[in-house]
């Protein structure tokens, strides 16, 4: 029987450097709908909903058909909100989708789930080859995976320390995530971990407590968007059918 596989797509209108960000027009359309619509045509996804605690993007996302949920306003990291969401509708596994990558290719969405489903592990998330100008950015989070593809740690500096040429390709994080609906469980019921507050990358809370994350190589997204500036960067892109 298929795995029952969930795309949820957390958003908020609350973000410091683009408040409303969800809602921002990217070409006639708000950009949460542009992921949505990235989503509903990854070909194993089952059902989308996209999760918030403001009834202005419930009643955005309703508007273009989407379903959504309205969740707490208390959720300390997106992963809190999916937990919530897994837990008022029931799936196989659950995939987080950032809302703020309108750029997402509907098989990146996919390799995650697969990458979940086709493991037997309780995460699983992707990864595409980093180029080299990258490899210093913080804002680039890096992985290094075993032999099996398992995520081994993800951080802001750069990993492997190339003490010597080994040829090595540095990975970089594409930020989506499957999970199980008992990994979410009990990931809302741990505290944040050392490793998790040091990086501030929560998918270290999972690896702190022994859950394996299988990762599978997929294509990253031109850009996601933190800022005006990277708003209009993204207009430009889609204007031209740049990355979509």
């Amino acid at each position: 029987m298929e795995a029952m596989v969930v795309a949820v797509i957390p958003a908020r209108m609350a973000s410091t450097r683009c408040p409303g960000k969800p809602l921002l027009d990217l070409c006639g359309k708000p950009m949460v709908q542009w992921v949505w619509e990235a989503a509903t045509k990854a070909p194993n996804i089952s059902d989308v909903f996209i999760a918030t605690p403001d009834r202005e993007i419930v009643q955005a996302a309703e508007a273009f058909g989407a379903k959504a949920i309205l969740t707490s306003f208390d959720h300390p990291t997106g992963t809190d909100r999916i937990a919530e969401v897994a837990s008022k509708v029931e799936a196989d596994a659950y995939v987080n989708v950032q809302g703020d990558e309108p750029l997402i290719q509907p098989e990146t969405i996919a390799a995650c789930a697969d990458a979940l489903t086709e493991s037997g592990e309780q995460m699983a998330s992707v990864y595409d080859f980093m180029d080299e100008r990258e490899a210093d950015d913080p804002a680039v989070v890096k992985v290094v995976t075993d032999n099996r593809d398992r995520a081994l740690y993800f951080s802001r500096s750069r990993i492997p320390f190339e003490r010597q040429q080994s040829g090595v390709q540095l990975k970089k994080h594409v930020g989506l995530y499957a999970y199980t609906r008992d990994a979410l469980r009990r990931f809302s019921q741990w505290e944040p971990t050392p490793l998790e507050r040091t990086e501030m990358l929560e998918q270290l809370r999972f690896l702190e407590n022994g859950i394996a994350i299988q990762m599978k190589r997929a294509a990253a997204t031109a850009l996601a968007v933190d800022t005006p500036e990277q708003a209009d960067i993204v207009r430009e892109l889609l204007a031209t059918g740049g990355n979509r």
